[in-house]
């Protein structure tokens, strides 16, 4: 994504060799800026940002307890926990956003 490009000069991070092309350089899924010399050309992209979220759809659930886990029992494990609604998983996995 072109938001992952915009890094100052300074946080280039060479991900090419001399003379590589703006299209080889973004085939290998890096950045390709030209402008500021004395840096490398072709750079690392900025990491991508990935939030974790409840799922708001009852039916996207995937379950991660048993019958019968409490709140308490399923967010120690690191999970959702809805009550509600019924005949579908109450403790269930969170989803990875990205930013």
């Amino acid at each position: 994504a072109r938001c992952q490009c915009k890094l100052n000069a300074g946080e280039h991070r060479n991900c090419g060799f001399p003379g590589i092309s703006p299209l080889e350089c973004r085939k290998a899924g890096c950045c390709f800026n030209s402008s500021v010399p004395g840096v490398p050309w072709c750079f690392a992209p900025k990491a991508k940002k990935v939030e974790k979220v409840c799922p708001n759809d009852p039916h996207a659930r995937i379950n991660c307890g048993f019958p019968g886990i409490t709140a308490k029992q399923c967010e120690r494990k690191g999970c959702c926990f809805r009550a509600h609604p019924a005949d579908v998983p109450w403790c269930f996995y969170h989803r990875m956003v990205e930013e």
